[in-house]
């Protein structure tokens, strides 16, 4: 048997250990590769960079464990963002599977940042409902959640002091996997109550959200794993999300490799049998 016939008959576990190392590796040890900003993540980045101390941000967590690897890490980039820059954050879900999910985000995100539950941020929680929890969040907020997720009253918690309903919201963002979603709070929220908004969805999403962005409905756009990755790198801390680029990167090579060599080895093959 020739070197050619023994490269193209290799033990397929061969392969899955070199793609298992190709992803493994570089989440243990990131090395960042360089990532283009798109102006979509920009605009959202942007927003938030110019609102003042105080502004009342929305983060509405639409989606459950099986959609964390891309959405996970857009969150906590955001939630870092908004801490930073003394923002009020309303945390809540249309999602009642993702509610343990986004309460254990925004409260390890906390934690890290010193900010204190009721005082500079509140996780409302799940209300059922649907998408009528948006209409009546847009005429009372505390009638749709008269305690936050801990059990408080919310009318007595400092960080919505003079909030009363979604008009008083001054951005908002949707990270969402499905319906509802980003779609849902512009059909439901922001065209009723017109409250400026940006949304964060899975990379696959992506694609169906662009006419909302490129009709200014949203004026901005978190898309998938690549979209978290590129808001780490303008917070200036490079975390899952660039580490999972790096993977990806890395395991698009190897395959790359892999087929070109294949190919080698098959006409040398060929040229050998005449």
């Amino acid at each position: 048997m020739t070197f050619a016939e023994r490269m193209l008959k290799i033990d397929r576990r061969i392969i899955f250990l070199v793609i298992g190392l190709c992803t493994l590796l570089p989440l243990l040890y990131p090395v960042g590769l360089p990532i283009k900003i798109s102006p979509e993540v920009q605009s959202v980045y942007d927003h938030i960079e110019s609102l003042p101390e105080g502004s009342v941000f929305l983060l509405s967590f639409d989606f459950d464990p099986a959609s964390k690897p891309e959405l996970h890490p857009q969150s906590i980039s955001l939630l870092r963002h908004a801490f930073r820059k003394n923002l009020r954050v309303v945390a809540m879900t249309l999602w009642v599977s993702g509610t343990g999910l986004a309460e254990q985000i925004i409260t390890q995100v906390a934690k890290g940042m010193g900010k204190e539950n009721g005082k500079d941020y509140v996780f409302l929680g799940w209300s059922p409902g649907n998408t009528a929890v948006i209409i009546n969040m847009g005429q009372n907020l505390y009638q749709t959640f008269p305690t936050d997720y801990s059990g408080k009253a919310t009318k007595d918690l400092p960080v919505l002091d003079g909030v009363q309903s979604l008009k008083d919201v001054t951005y908002m963002i949707s990270l969402g996997a499905g319906n509802p979603g980003v779609e849902a709070w512009y059909v439901f929220g922001k065209d009723k109550y017109k409250f400026e908004m940006g949304g964060g969805c899975t990379g696959v999403m992506a694609p169906g959200l662009y006419p909302l962005l490129r009709s200014g409905q949203i004026n901005g756009l978190i898309g998938g794993l690549r979209g978290a990755a590129e808001y780490e790198i303008l917070v200036g801390e490079k975390g899952q999300a660039v580490a999972g680029m790096d993977a990806q990167s890395a395991t698009h090579v190897a395959i790359v490799v892999l087929v070109m060599i294949c190919n080698v080895f098959y006409f040398m093959l060929r040229r050998q049998k005449g």
